[in-house]
């Protein structure tokens, strides 16, 4: 019998249901509110809610008043009243609920522990399927499994073999739903009849790849869990992705990079899960394959390499139990002491991203332009300043500083 089988269920509330929502309480009502407002994210959400204690009254605070929150300008405090105007947060409700009947805010008691204690947590979490595998007991089993999109034959291998021998032992895969190793993972963990998650980069209701709907299918056939940030309907887009690798890297108790290149975006995964102190594994390859070189980088900053599964499984077992006590609703806002040490631990190419965001939006491509740097270190070192609260990444590869 696997933790899985062991487990009863629980509340019927974490399943899909369409009038879980029917009441709202204040908190949730305007925190979905505030959610709407365009370049409004987590970081400065969370600005928000300890600068006045509740979102209702950041909803209801004059212009002048939002300029004193850090991280907002002038531009940004005329698009919150902009919302207000054009809005009311019952009526907001009521059409968020048609359109995206299954959701999470940072406001409900059953968001995710494990996503709601790093720096940036999605405020609102849409899902479809088996919400009790990111729940206790079962949230203290999940297992990320990323990699490259194009695998060699080699690295398909083996990430099916140890999927496998993850979800036979109980655990629950977490992966992206994308070409290559996270097909691998999904497919090999529903083969092995056990449980996974898939977090997109879309809605939850868009498929990407498209030729992976027959695998989409599958997961929610078989009790497993599609989730995203984005509400339904939002189609692929390149900025997108980054940042839903914090949502893997969050979710999961550990994390197994198969076969990663020097630029991957399995490396930005990896590199939030160990910001999020979380363990981070790789299978070890030849020095010889392109494919492997981004985890063989990776041992440098403590990876374990793993040599089977009986390894790997070895080490899972050695997982320290998850704290009983919840992290608070929301998450705590950072010292502004804090915020002076990170910026002055930041690496030189780290602090010169961070030079050249103001509080109005720049591009990503043009930050590449001015610093030198290529679109995937930029990539890289705008996620950590995201993760520090010192960045906000706006869609449509645009960011501002905090």
């Amino acid at each position: 019998m696997t933790l899985l089988d062991s487990v009863a269920p629980l509340r019927s509330r974490l399943q899909e249901s369409s009038t879980a929502w029917a009441s709202p309480d204040p908190e949730s009502l305007y925190c979905l509110a505030l959610s709407h407002v365009p370049r409004l994210g987590p970081a400065l959400l969370r600005r928000l809610l300890m600068h006045f204690g509740c979102f209702e009254a950041a909803w209801e605070a004059p212009t002048t008043a939002l300029l004193e929150v850090d991280g907002i300008g002038l531009l940004l405090a005329e698009a919150i009243a902009t919302v207000r105007q054009q809005h009311q947060p019952e009526a907001l409700w009521e059409q968020h609920q048609r359109q995206n009947p299954h959701f999470l805010l940072w406001t409900d008691p059953a968001y995710p522990r494990l996503l709601r204690e790093i720096p940036t947590p999605p405020p609102v979490l849409y899902y479809r399927g088996n919400l009790d595998l990111i729940q206790p007991p079962l949230d203290a089993v999940a297992i990320g499994v990323v990699g490259t999109r194009d695998p060699s034959p080699y690295g398909r291998r083996w990430t099916g073999k140890l999927s496998g021998a993850i979800a036979q032992a109980g655990y629950t895969v977490i992966s992206g739903l994308a070409y290559g190793v996270d097909t691998e993972a999904h497919q090999a963990c529903l083969e092995a009849r056990g449980k996974t998650v898939a977090v997109l980069g879309t809605g939850v209701n868009v498929i990407y790849p498209p030729q992976n709907r027959a695998l989409y299918e599958a997961i929610l056939e078989q009790g497993g869990l599609i989730l995203s940030e984005q509400p339904s309907g939002t189609q692929p887009d390149r900025g997108s992705f980054p940042a839903r690798n914090r949502i893997i890297a969050g979710l999961s108790r550990a994390l197994l990079v198969t076969e990663a290149p020097g630029r991957s975006g399995a490396l930005i995964t990896a590199h939030l899960a160990n910001e999020f102190c979380r363990d981070v594994y790789i299978l070890p390859n030849s020095l010889d394959n392109p494919k492997a070189a981004g985890c063989l980088s990776l041992i440098q900053q403590g990876a374990q390499p793993i040599l089977g599964s009986g390894h790997l499984l070895d080490w899972l077992r050695q997982l320290p139990p998850l704290d009983p006590q919840s992290p608070p609703l929301m998450p705590s806002a950072v010292p502004s002491q804090e915020v002076e040490e990170a910026i002055a631990d930041l690496s030189p190419e780290q602090a010169q991203v961070y030079a050249l965001l103001s509080d109005q939006p720049i591009s990503k491509d043009d930050i590449v332009e001015q610093s030198g740097l290529d679109f995937h270190q930029v990539q890289i070192h705008l996620t950590h300043l995201e993760i520090l609260g010192l960045a906000e990444v706006l869609p449509s590869d645009l960011c501002q500083r905090c």
